[in-house]
């Protein structure tokens, strides 16, 4: 859904790790890929930046009532590779 530019945002519980990833930072995109490897399929995608929120059930942000995720903002799709 990100690689056709229908999913705008990625969600991450807000652990240490991922706060450690986007608090204080700035970025120009985020890369994601599938696996680990040269031949994997990857893309670029334009980094918007986060807050803590609400995710999308039909993006993958089911959560428990109450619960916030770290709602990463995705803008267009700048390179694809292997896909």
């Amino acid at each position: 859904m990100i690689a056709n530019g229908e999913k705008l945002e990625e969600y991450r519980a807000p652990g240490k790790w991922i706060k450690s990833r986007l608090v204080g930072k700035a970025y120009d995109l985020v890369e994601f890929s599938n696996g680990y490897g040269k031949s994997v399929p990857k893309i670029n995608v334009e980094y918007q930046g986060w807050h803590m929120g609400y995710g999308r059930a039909e993006w993958g942000g089911e959560t428990k009532p109450g619960e916030m995720l770290a709602v990463i903002r995705l803008g267009r799709v700048l390179s694809r590779q292997n896909i």
